[in-house]
């Protein structure tokens, strides 16, 4: 997947909204709060997004995958698609799907109404 393939992706995600922050990363965002990022590896395409526990517990030994830097050494269940074999296209569509899902459930009952979410 390329950076233009992820924006198009999460574009297409409700209430999705857009920022490039963080020394040139693609950061998408629901109700404010980061569900998904293009960008943060070296010299490679690299995509990071929000898991469940039990996902973050499966694929962090994965080849390709790793847990997130910065944010998973903080405890925060994010893990970071850096290289190859990792994921295919349809797996992180699922995986970025999901992250959009777990964000969104954690805004509140009324960002989530306004945000046409419920």
């Amino acid at each position: 997947m390329t950076y233009e393939e992820f924006n198009a992706f999460c574009e297409e995600l409700p209430a999705t909204t857009y920022v490039m922050q963080w020394g040139g990363s693609h950061v998408w965002k629901v109700g404010g709060k980061v569900f998904a990022i293009g960008g943060w590896a070296d010299d490679q395409e690299a995509y990071t997004f929000k898991v469940s526990e039990i996902a973050f517990e499966m694929l962090r030994e994965e080849p390709g995958l790793r847990p997130a830097p910065y944010l998973a050494s903080r405890g925060m269940k994010w893990i970071q698609h850096y290289s190859d074999p990792g994921l295919t296209d349809e797996d992180l569509k699922d995986y970025l799907r999901q992250s959009h899902r777990i964000v969104a459930q954690g805004l509140s009952k009324k960002k989530q109404r306004e945000l046409g979410l419920v």
